[in-house]
């Protein structure tokens, strides 16, 4: 299949457009009320200067969520911000369905095509094999996927290399552990989550090959529970940090780790693929794992827009800006971000290749 833009030409493209946007939403909680049933911008239209106000614009692009939500203070709120700022720089009509369950996904993507919308994204691997089948009954509309590759004509397909981004946050864990334990917290497990327990695993044994890692696949990205129950077996077993990549799951890992906290250990939870210390605090987090969905949701709505949308696939890492440490790390000793900055280095040149699996 032939690529999709250059990954240079994306994520320029992505940086300047979310500047143009101020990149606010990104720091905002997900609405709990589809956008169609709010206004199309927060600001009263009155308060804004006419200039200010984008035109507007006949283009609806929908978003289908996996059952995590768009309050899952991870992946799909990361989306739903992505193409929310999208939508009120640009002034295109915008909106989501959510899902509860594996089964509604396809009635989901099936709903916005017949309404005609113009362009319909997918969150998640969890959506490939749906997205597919109805990508095939209806070849003239235009699908989009976020950590999914379907193979059709009219399908761009957006995948990230999270084991990347995890080895560096796996640095930062290895450098910074006190009790040489630490702890993986995975959602479903599937080659994604995958990715990421890798990376991590690497990350770690790069710079403190004595550290133990301890890993639990809860089986779910929306049971914040069962989270917080794998958070406390591996608290109580001596870990000190631990890096989640569970979606709304990992709220439970947050959760534990406050009790934890206040009962006088010092732990460290690592977030993922926004940075969760806007949600969860500096107290308890260490770093975050960022995965910038945000922006590439941005990037190939534009693409819509501009005309230029192009099927095929694309996979963003550490060189394309599509993965990494947030900006701000407070908690992160300057010593260990020049750690960091060294294996980015070496990543981004080829000089070190982060397996993809943890048998690799």
């Amino acid at each position: 299949m032939k690529k999709w833009l250059s990954l240079t030409m994306i994520f320029t493209l992505a940086a300047t457009m979310l500047a143009a946007c101020g990149g606010g939403n990104a720091e905002q909680p997900a609405d709990e009320t589809p956008a169609a049933e709010q206004p199309a911008a927060e600001t009263p239209a009155a308060e804004t200067p006419a200039a200010e106000q984008p035109a507007k614009s006949d283009i609806k692009i929908g978003m289908v969520t996996d059952f995590g939500g768009v309050n899952d203070n991870s992946f799909n709120q990361s989306a739903w911000e992505g193409l929310k700022a999208f939508g009120d720089a640009s002034g295109i009509e915008y909106n989501y369905l959510q899902s509860a369950q594996d089964s509604d996904y396809i009635p989901n993507l099936n709903q916005f095509v017949q309404e005609g919308w113009d362009l319909i994204w997918g969150i998640g691997f969890l959506l490939q094999d749906a997205m597919l089948e109805v990508a095939n009954q209806n070849p003239d509309a235009k699908f989009a996927i976020i950590d999914g590759v379907v193979d059709a004509p009219n399908v761009a397909s957006v995948t990230f290399k999270e084991h990347e981004g995890a080895f560096l946050v796996g640095v930062v864990a290895g450098l910074m552990t006190e009790s040489n334990k630490i702890g993986f917290v995975g959602g479903i497990d599937i080659p994604v989550i995958q990715r990421f327990e890798a990376g991590f695993r690497e990350g770690i044994k790069a710079v403190n090959p004595d550290a133990e890692v301890i890993e639990n696949y809860t089986g779910s990205f929306a049971a914040a529970d069962q989270g917080k129950a794998a958070a406390a077996t591996m608290y109580n077993q001596g870990a000190d940090i631990i890096f989640h990549a569970a979606g709304a799951t990992g709220d439970g890992v947050f959760n534990e780790a406050q009790e934890q906290k206040a009962a006088g250990k010092n732990v460290w939870v690592i977030g993922v693929d926004k940075d969760q210390s806007i949600t969860f605090g500096n107290e308890i987090t260490l770093t975050s794992m960022m995965k910038r969905v945000d922006q590439a949701m941005q990037t190939v709505s534009q693409s819509l827009v501009d005309g230029s949308f192009t099927p095929g696939i694309v996979n963003l890492g550490i060189a394309e800006n599509g993965v990494g440490l947030p900006e701000n790390n407070p908690n992160v000793p300057a010593d260990v971000l020049a750690k960091v900055q060294e294996f980015s280095d070496k990543i981004k040149n080829g000089e070190i290749v982060v397996p993809e699996t943890p048998v690799e």
